[in-house]
């Protein structure tokens, strides 16, 4: 028998089980992190151009920022002190809230009529929605520049219907009572494609069989629409009327093109009177404290709008 040296064989030592130190990634995970990758570009984009810009913006509304001074004067808050006191500003703000109710309830209107009309089992319901949506695509030149030719007192096609009827000519862009009115008329027939399509997409998720159902029991085609379609489709109606208010309360081009502000001020807006303040004028922190201000202004009216239509719907 051979003798026993107390030596354990190397073979009979335990290693010790190596750690991973690269864990596989769930299925959740993975997908947070393509998410988060993909999203990666905009942040940064977000960041540098909106949130930076931000910034900047409510720093200048503190300074009488002149372009061309090497050094800023800090004036607290004079700028706002100031523009609350200028009688343009609230004309300004008149016109732009003006200008803003009756576009979004125009628009909000009018897109959705046109999108219960073309979701309906109609022949050519392809054509009838690119067509509708098509003034959408062009510029907001090309707009200004149709409209002024449609709203002539001299050779407009709007007078030239209405003088059948005995009306005489109406000066739409010379009147101050009418020349909102008629950029809000222009600005509806140009942007009712868009939430149109939304509307069509929302009408479309709503289960056909709440329809069924409600027509076994006796509804007609206006208490189908008023009971079912209206309710169901509030979450995009306060999307359509919520980014309605941000964009129409920055309503520039159209003024800007089509009457240059006038007549008198009557078609001044916000937007162009920041462009008088900070690109004629170049008074940067006014301009800054006219823009911070028109920025809470919007933020005041999506609160209501959450306020008054943000209920939750569920079906």
């Amino acid at each position: 028998m051979s003798e026993t040296t107390g030596t354990v064989p190397k073979s009979a030592v335990a290693r010790p089980a190596t750690s991973r130190l690269h864990l596989p990634l769930s299925l959740s995970a993975r997908e947070a992190l393509a998410a988060y990758l993909f999203l990666t570009p905009f942040m940064v984009f977000f960041l540098i151009f909106v949130v930076r810009a931000v910034i900047t913006a409510v720093n200048m509304s503190f300074y009488d920022w002149q372009i061309l001074r090497p050094g800023q004067l800090y004036v607290g808050l004079d700028n706002y002190v100031e523009l609350f006191n200028d009688y343009v500003w609230w004309i300004a703000v008149k016109n732009t809230i003006v200008f803003t109710a009756l576009t979004v309830f125009g628009t909000t209107v009018v897109a959705l009529a046109a999108a219960v009309a073309v979701t309906q089992p109609i022949r050519g319901q392809s054509v009838f929605r690119v067509i509708l949506y098509m003034p959408t695509l062009l510029s907001v030149g090309v707009v200004g520049l149709i409209w002024v030719w449609l709203l002539s007192t001299q050779f407009g096609i709007i007078n030239y219907l209405l003088s059948f009827l005995g009306i005489r000519p109406i000066n739409w862009l010379g009147d101050e009572a009418l020349v909102i009115p008629a950029l809000s008329l222009t600005t509806i027939w140009w942007g009712f494609g868009f939430p149109m399509l939304i509307f069509i997409a929302g009408i479309q998720s709503i289960p056909d069989q709440l329809y069924e159902a409600a027509r076994i029991d006796g509804a007609n085609g206006w208490q189908l629409f008023w009971y079912i379609t209206l309710p169901l489709l509030r979450p995009t109606i306060l999307f359509v009327t919520v980014t309605g208010v941000i964009s129409h309360f920055q309503v520039f081009g159209q003024p800007f093109i089509m009457t240059g502000g006038g007549p008198g001020r009557g078609s001044y807006t916000v937007i162009y009177y920041l462009f008088e303040i900070a690109w004629r004028a170049f008074r940067m922190g006014y301009g800054s404290a006219v823009a911070v201000s028109l920025a809470v202004i919007i933020a005041i009216f999506t609160a209501i709008q959450f306020r008054l239509i943000g209920r939750r719907v569920e079906y």
